[in-house]
């Protein structure tokens, strides 16, 4: 569980995020949304560390991550996986050495259960005979599920995932989403989902948050976003705008 409260963002003098105050629950897709602009991409940025929020606290279950010393921060940083946006493999590394990454430099596993992780997460991410490919040799959704399985190479509680589904079709957008969806409430992870993509929020979004110039406009589930249309302006033409 992570818990936002009273997050503010300064920068010199402009004030980015107002007030934010949320709750990411385990084993539920949780999903930010917004236009460009709004402040959803500092949000996610104050809550792994890149950005230092000017007043508030962020809760991963009871420690507040702002307040952590330096080598605390570091040991929570491990239980954290990033999907970034570009997938951010390494070119020169085939698809098992991608993955086999993290576990080299924060893991203390032998050479063999390093391989044996590897392959455990090829697998849930359906890539079981990919191991010597190199990124180049592999399509954009196959790519994207190589930088999951890495994600979660080392047993992570918190997942946070930029954009999953930008530059793919429409088919391959769905088994990405559906595999974000397993893999969190197989481990019962905390996964926070940053997007754009208005069919992903209507699929998977058990939890979403609207960021409307830096504030928390609205906050409900897909079931409820219809309804949350009717009396919500900003989030109305939000949705409109996205299809």
């Amino acid at each position: 569980m992570i818990k936002i409260e009273h997050l503010d963002k300064w920068f010199d003098d402009r004030q980015i995020l107002f007030d934010i105050n949320t709750e990411f629950k385990p084993g539920v897709a949780n999903l930010v949304i917004g236009a460009s602009g709004s402040g959803k991409s500092v949000l996610i940025k104050c809550m792994v560390g890149l950005l230092e929020p000017t007043n508030g606290k962020i809760l991963y279950g009871d420690q507040d991550f702002i307040s952590l010393e330096y080598q605390h921060k570091q040991n929570l940083r491990r239980e954290i996986g990033m999907l970034f946006q570009n997938n951010a493999l390494f070119d020169s590394l085939t698809v098992e050495e991608n993955i086999d990454f993290p576990l080299r430099m924060f893991s203390k596993m032998s050479p063999e259960e390093r391989k044996e992780r590897v392959n455990f997460c090829l697998e849930k991410v359906q890539l079981t005979n990919a191991n010597k490919k190199y990124p180049a040799e592999i399509s954009g959704g196959m790519k994207k599920r190589v930088g999951i399985a890495r994600a979660i190479a080392l047993e992570i509680k918190y997942l946070f995932c930029d954009e999953p589904n930008s530059g793919l079709d429409p088919l391959t957008s769905r088994v990405i989403d559906q595999l974000l969806v397993d893999i969190t409430k197989e481990f019962n992870i905390t996964t926070i989902i940053n997007s754009h993509d208005m069919k992903t929020v209507m699929d998977i979004g058990e939890h979403i948050i609207f960021i409307y110039k830096g504030q928390n406009w609205w906050e409900g589930s897909k079931n409820e976003i219809t309804e949350g249309r009717k009396s919500n302006k900003e989030l109305n033409e939000f949705f409109l705008a996205s299809f």
